[in-house]
């Protein structure tokens, strides 16, 4: 029997030592500098933008990578039909740039861009923008928002995500509970309604993550094709890595050997161990933690954090199980030992928590004007709270742990007279009646009876149910019944705000990091901004006809290298083609140019792909537009360039 043990363990050692192999490859395998949460930083065509001809191609560039759907761009017509695309790739062999090509005969008109991805922290993340080509017009494409989902499936995801939060604590807490706390009471129940609560929830979780990341119907849930791709993703591969640790789960005796210090053997401590250590990592795998700046200690700092918090609301849950058995109390060594334990683990919390609150918020002002901040507040009062019930739970702890005055001072055992008969002797008038009846019903009249009698007598003190006469007694089991009274009161209502601190938790792993916000905002208004700057220049050779004007285009407009494109409007407001366009800059306050841009006819409008403004200031731009072989005019027009 032991050989065969020792063989399970074996097999199960290398079989965590397989998954821990698959774990770091999703975890390392090109992790780099992220955001988690992806934002859109550019995108050509550009928001807003005209065009003269059709683009060939769609390309949108994000703050991180992404992974893709099917459909993960779209692009619709005016009049609100979709575009025949090209598949969604990504470009340049870049993680985060995605680009689709468009068809030949577009038309003209405003276009809608609308996509969505999946950012590198498992979040999808969406959102759309219009562009124009010849002129603008009105659309009947509506514009997605950024949280465009089923929120059907969206809100059953969320109830599975916080389920397998329970899970996992009840689980892991269980389990240390017995064998790190030596706890031999029964704890089948317990351990089975965590396990099955994780896997019923991880199964889920497989299911809905099709529909959740695609922002689709639950129909989607059974798809095959859907749960295939989702089985080959990151996160469907994290999720099936934590249904094969369940499974390894089954290995771990629920009853091991105990040491004489009744704990278990070092074999099945460390199998729990790592058994737990895994199923914490596949969360942060999925997780804020793995997408971001410090990658690798954020990692680890997810993990322990989610670890002790399993170590703390879980034990929590079983010595509030616990002591609602009164035919099997709670040992003091047991209760002794959970208290260390949630004392460390509080301790790992406030670390691994101010590292993360740091990480993921990045300035104090995120605390207040992000929702991620304000959520991170509200968890952190809610730990206060459930602190301030732990201190409580100590105090009751070392009341009862600590001896009684009935304990340390025995009772003197004071033996009572009997007479023949079983009776007590008349100089006893206080002992007649207990000790006569106890002497006559069980004692003989003989001297054996006698000390027989005398036996049941003398060991009144030690009758649990006879402590009106004896006033110790009587005091230690009424201390004793508040105390557990009292650790009851304060227990539960750890646990009841240790339910709210999981609730908070699930919503902040969902929520975009106050960091990230900011920085996703900053990129927006970057966006908002002209990434390029628009001129138009009016011009009129004097000639019928002669009149339209220029819209000019500087991309960045800013020092350094820039684009220049230049569109020619005839008299009537449509795109009309010229003999010969130029343009020239000159920064007259520091004596630079002019420099001519050089551009060149493209096929109705004109462009130069760099053209070198060395520094900022107030540049004149003088273009010059010929409409004949003999008529042409230079117009001057100022320009700031940052």
């Amino acid at each position: 029997m032991n050989g065969r043990g020792r063989r399970n363990r074996r097999r199960g050692a290398r079989f965590l030592a397989l998954l821990g192999g698959v774990l770091t490859l999703v975890l390392f395998a090109g992790a780099g500098g992220a955001s988690a949460h992806a934002a859109l930083t550019g995108a050509n065509p550009q928001e807003g933008s005209v065009a003269a001809t059709a683009p060939r191609a769609v390309t949108l560039r994000f703050s991180e990578s992404v992974a893709l759907l099917d459909d993960s761009v779209r692009v619709l017509t005016p009049e609100n039909r979709r575009v025949h695309t090209g598949a969604p790739r990504h470009a340049d062999g870049r993680s985060d740039t995605v680009a689709v090509t468009l068809p030949r005969g577009l038309g003209t008109g405003t276009f809608t861009v609308a996509w969505r991805v999946v950012s590198a922290d498992s979040h999808p993340v969406s959102g759309a923008y219009t562009f124009s080509i010849g002129k603008p017009s009105a659309t009947a494409a509506p514009l997605p928002t950024a949280d465009d989902g089923d929120p059907a499936a969206t809100a059953l995801y969320d109830i599975a995500r916080y389920v397998a939060y329970s899970g996992l604590a009840l689980l892991i807490g269980a389990a240390v509970f017995v064998l790190g706390c030596g706890y031999r009471g029964s704890v089948r129940r317990p351990l089975l309604i965590g396990w099955w609560t994780l896997l019923g929830s991880t199964l889920a979780l497989l299911l809905l993550r099709g529909p959740y990341e695609r922002g689709t119907g639950l129909a989607d849930a059974l798809d095959p094709a859907v749960l295939g791709d989702t089985l080959t993703s990151r996160s469907g591969i994290v999720l099936v890595v934590r249904l094969a640790l369940l499974a390894a789960a089954l290995l771990v005796p629920a009853r091991a050997p105990m040491r004489e210090e009744g704990l278990p053997g070092r074999g099945v401590l460390a199998l729990g161990g790592l058994l737990a250590l895994g199923l914490a990592v596949t969360w942060a795998a999925g997780d804020h933690a793995s997408a971001g700046i410090q990658v690798p200690v954020a990692m680890v700092s997810s993990v322990l954090h989610l670890l002790a918090m399993a170590v703390w609301l879980g034990g929590l849950a079983m010595v509030l199980t616990a002591l609602h058995r009164p035919d099997e109390p709670v040992p003091a060594p047991v209760v002794a030992r959970f208290s260390r334990l949630a004392l460390a683990s509080v301790a790992v919390l406030a670390v691994t928590g101010v590292y993360q609150s740091w990480r993921g918020l990045g300035s104090w002002d995120a605390l207040t004007s992000t929702a991620y901040g304000r959520l991170l507040l509200l968890k952190t009062g809610a730990v206060v709270v459930l602190l301030a019930g732990a201190a409580l739970s100590r105090r009751w702890t070392a009341r009862l742990a600590a001896p009684s005055t009935a304990e340390a001072v025995p009772a003197p055992r004071v033996p009572v007279p009997v007479v023949a008969g079983g009776g007590p002797a008349p100089a006893e008038p206080q002992a007649d009646a207990g000790a006569g009846g106890r002497a006559e019903s069980g004692g003989r009249t003989d001297e054996g009876g006698a000390g027989r009698g005398d036996d049941r007598g003398t060991g009144r003190e030690d009758d649990p149910s006879d402590t009106a006469d004896d006033p110790a007694g009587g005091t230690s089991a009424r201390t004793d019944t508040e105390g557990h009274r009292g650790l009851r009161r304060s227990v539960l209502a750890e646990v009841t705000v240790g339910i709210l601190v999981l609730l908070i938790t699930t919503m902040l792993t969902g929520t975009q990091p106050g960091r990230t916000e900011e920085e996703t905002a900053a990129a927006t208004a970057a966006a908002d901004r002209p990434n390029a700057l628009t001129t138009l220049v009016p011009f009129d050779v004097g000639t019928p006809g002669g009149r339209g004007r220029v819209q000019v285009e500087l991309t960045p407009g800013r020092v350094g290298e820039n684009a220049v494109q230049a569109l020619v409007f005839g008299q009537d407001g449509g795109v009309t083609t010229v003999p010969e366009v130029r343009i020239t800059f000159t920064l007259e306050s520091r004596n630079v140019g002019p420099i001519d841009a050089e551009i060149r006819d493209r096929g109705g409008y004109w462009t130069a792909d760099f053209v070198t403004l060395p520094l900022p200031g107030l540049w004149t731009m003088k273009v010059t537009v010929r409409t004949t072989e003999i008529d042409q005019v230079t117009v001057e027009k100022k320009i700031r360039v940052l």
